[in-house]
Order: C-alpha cells, then sequence, then structure tokens
C-alpha cells in the first residue's frame, strides 16, 4: 500500500467514525447538561462532517469537484425504492405499531430532545422536517455515498465498499434509535437493520447511476416519512 493509500485509509476511518463520535457526544455525554452544550456539539460536529470531504478531496488530494449536474439517471429506481419504503413505514406503522402502542415508550424520549432544540411547535416540526428531508438527506448522500463509498471503492471491491459504507452510515443511527428504543430492543435491532439496507442500497445506485439524485430522492421520500411518523407520536406535545 503506497503512502496516499495509507493516508486515504485513515481518512475514510475517520470519516466512518466521526458521525457516531458525534452523535455520542450530543446524544449520550452531554444528556442532561445545558442544551446550549447539545446544540453547540450538534451544529460544530455537523459543520466539521460535512467540510470534512470537501477539504480532503480539494486541498489534500487536490483532485477537481465535479458538479452534481442534475440528470434523471437513478432517478426512476430511487423514485420506487423510496416510494415502496415509505408505504411500508406508514402502512407498518398505522396498522401495526400504533395499534400495539409498541413506538408509545419513545414518544417522550423524542419529544424531549426536540424540546431542546427549541421544536416546540407544529410550525417549528415542519421547517425542521423540510430542512431533514430536503437538505440534511442532500448532505448525507454527498458524504456518505460520493465520499466515503467512493473512496471505499477505490480501495476495495465494490461489494466491500458497499458493505463497509453502509455498516458506518448505520452506526450513529443506532446510538440514536438505542436512546430512543432502548439497546437491546427488537425496535432498535430491526430499524438499525433497515438503515444498513438502505444505506447499502443507495451506495449500489449510486455505483449504477454515478449520480446522487436518485439516493437522495429515495432518502427524503423516507426521512418524510420518518418525520410523519415522528410528528404522530409527539403532536400532542407541539402547541
Amino acid at each position: 500500500m503506497s503512502v496516499a493509500d495509507l493516508a486515504n485509509a485513515i481518512a475514510i476511518l475517520v470519516a466512518l467514525a466521526f458521525p457516531a463520535a458525534i452523535t455520542w457526544l450530543y446524544f449520550v455525554a452531554l444528556a442532561g447538561r445545558r442544551p446550549i452544550l447539545q446544540r453547540l456539539a450538534y451544529g460544530i460536529g455537523k459543520s466539521l462532517q460535512f467540510a470534512l470531504p470537501i477539504v480532503w478531496v480539494a486541498l489534500v488530494q487536490q483532485t477537481p469537484i465535479r458538479p452534481f449536474w442534475p440528470t434523471s439517471v437513478g432517478l426512476p429506481t430511487g423514485l420506487a425504492f423510496g416510494l415502496a419504503v415509505l408505504t411500508a413505514m406508514l402502512a407498518g406503522y398505522h396498522l401495526l405499531l400504533k395499534p400495539a402502542g409498541h413506538l408509545a415508550s419513545a414518544a417522550d424520549a423524542i419529544g424531549a430532545k426536540i424540546a431542546q432544540f427549541h421544536i416546540t411547535t407544529p410550525l417549528r416540526y415542519l421547517a425542521m422536517g423540510i430542512f431533514y428531508c430536503l437538505f440534511h438527506s442532500l448532505l448525507e448522500e454527498y458524504y456518505w455515498r460520493w465520499f466515503v463509498f467512493g473512496q471505499l471503492e477505490q480501495l476495495l471491491p465494490v461489494a466491500v465498499a458497499v458493505l463497509v459504507s453502509a455498516l458506518g452510515f448505520t452506526l450513529h443511527h443506532v446510538i440514536v434509535l438505542g436512546i430512543y428504543f432502548g439497546g437491546r430492543s427488537p425496535a432498535t435491532i430491526v430499524f438499525s437493520l433497515a438503515v444498513a439496507v438502505g444505506g447499502a442500497f443507495w451506495a449500489w445506485l449510486y455505483f449504477q447511476s454515478g449520480s446522487l439524485y436518485g439516493p437522495w430522492l429515495s432518502h427524503l421520500l423516507i426521512d418524510a416519512a420518518i418525520f410523519l411518523v415522528g410528528y404522530d407520536l409527539v403532536r400532542a406535545r407541539l402547541r
């Protein structure tokens, strides 16, 4: 392995672990501390996370960054996957999980967490949902598929790169799910596996299409389903 490959491998390891580290910081280490500390950790951590790919590719590797030109390649597949998962999530929640009360225990934890970020009204919840669905999902695709998977693909077989990037993508979600549903609960295990499948699918779709737009469309639709379910869980706490 060359020095450049070794440096890339270290950068990838940092990129894989950093989102989980900042999630642990503001969700676990700072739990119970002043909300401003959690908000600062979140804002600074996310800024560093999403700056890392540009800094590494442009300044360290000194590789030109291709603009993400709009393209329809991958959009039908991403749309179909996103709609299928959205439909399954909403049907599963309203027909199975909600009547059985399986997610009710998470409502208080979710409500408390969003209140720390001043999400206390339906309008603010809507604004947060729009931000995450439209913008944060794109930033995650740029980070996990364009950068992490793209760098892994240069060092590993494609199937292994898909798997490793999907596991990295899942790790910080496991922390959040563990806080809301319990570390060893069936919900945390099932939802974590679902995140891993989604991450693997989006990496595969990005590899097949060479475009972030299909994964992004799929990602934002699934995020929309998450926020719809979340709203149903916490709407009694929003005034």
